[in-house]
């Protein structure tokens, strides 16, 4: 008989590798063209789909089928992917019809996609197959094994290709605790944890307003050319290059501060208390309007989300806690009042004296919440 305390049971979830395509310009030319008729093929059915209401995959594939053949030269499969593709897109909203950008991203099965080692990648183009040598991290080398099911071939912006790829990752197996890391989010410091390890929020806020005052006289600009009837076409184009790279930036920083957290926890065997994502919300309307802008230019519920989903992975448990009055509480002699908190950055309770920083004194509050919820 195998006992509760030796069993171990692993749970699956579903993570997306990032893996970079590295096409010469051939075979650049071809995966371009491949999504430009497959998007032109699904914006041909949408308004089908949408006319006759038809949100059944089989239905739509045995009328239209041969006509996507036919029309645009799909393949077999890739013509049962586009059909797939409409009606998913139909289903999340009935009452629109569907419509696809130029170069959206599309699907490939493992019909139309397979590996070839760790370094290539074989992909069915409309001129047949394609071998496009790939680019991997260590942290994709590590999950490659566990690669199943669809993938989705991207053309950035930017020009760079990619491959979406979806894996099941075993979850770890939990790790018994008694303890937990608190940490308190925040827009001056990104994240603080109970023993004082501080995330920087400077260098972020520098960038946020250097891309912030950059798109604001871009926007200036475009709209200075639109008076004078001319097309800021190169403008646009620079403001959209500007928003991936920003939206890059924040999701390196979110994955660094993530990993450090987690790495913090596992090494020390403790579970990890975070802010409830309800009690964010909550706390974003009493920032001042400067502050609101730091907390909405910054993706705080992103970072929360890779602080989960990298424990999960390590066997760390999460605990979300209430933040309420985390930032007015002494976590010495638990006095509460709101003038204890001198400044953003100045903790002194009127009670016992006691002195810190605001944020690690937060964080400490949040977890002694945890230990009271695990009481």
């Amino acid at each position: 008989m195998i006992t509760e305390s030796i069993l171990t049971i692993f749970f699956n979830m579903k993570l997306t590798l990032q893996i970079q395509l590295l096409p010469d310009v051939a075979i650049a030319q071809k995966l371009k063209a491949t999504i430009e008729r497959f998007n032109e093929a699904a914006n041909w059915l949408a308004p089908k789909a949408y006319e006759r209401k038809l949100a059944n995959k089989f239905a739509l594939q045995k009328l239209y089928y041969k006509d996507l053949r036919h029309l645009f030269g799909l393949s077999a499969q890739m013509a049962i992917r586009c059909i797939a593709q409409v009606v998913e897109a139909y289903k999340r909203d009935k009452s629109v019809q569907p419509s696809f950008r130029k170069h959206a991203s599309i699907p490939y099965d493992q019909r139309l996609y397979s590996f070839k080692g760790i370094d290539r990648v074989s992909l069915l183009t409309l001129e047949g197959r394609v071998l496009v040598p790939m680019l991997m991290g260590n942290y994709q080398r590590e999950q490659f094994g566990y690669a199943k099911g669809q993938a989705d071939l991207v053309l950035r912006k930017d020009g760079k290709w990619f491959l979406l790829v979806s894996v099941d990752v075993p979850d770890g197996t939990p790790i018994p605790t008694t303890d937990f890391i608190g940490v308190d989010l925040g827009t001056t410091n990104l994240a603080v944890t109970d023993d004082g390890e501080t995330f920087s929020g400077d260098t972020v806020e520098n960038v946020r307003q250097k891309m912030h005052d950059l798109k604001k006289s871009l926007q200036q600009k475009a709209s200075a050319l639109v008076k004078q009837g001319k097309r800021p076409k190169n403008v646009r184009r620079k403001l959209s290059l500007l928003s991936g790279r920003e939206s890059r930036f924040r999701r390196n920083t979110n994955h660094i501060i993530s990993k450090r957290i987690v790495e913090k926890a596992k090494d020390t065997g403790k579970a990890i208390a975070l802010e409830d994502l309800e009690g964010i919300r909550k706390s974003q309307k009493r920032f001042r309007k400067p502050q609101r802008a730091k907390m909405s230019g910054w993706s705080f519920f992103q970072l929360r989300t890779f602080i989960e989903y990298k424990a999960k992975r390590a066997g760390i448990r999460i605990e979300p806690v209430d933040p309420k009055y985390t930032s007015q509480t002494c976590a010495e002699c638990g006095h509460c009042e709101k003038s204890n908190r001198q400044t953003q950055a100045s903790f002194l309770c009127k009670v016992c004296g006691h002195k810190d920083h605001a944020d690690r004194n937060a964080a400490r509050n949040i977890r002694a919440k945890a230990l009271c919820q695990q009481a």
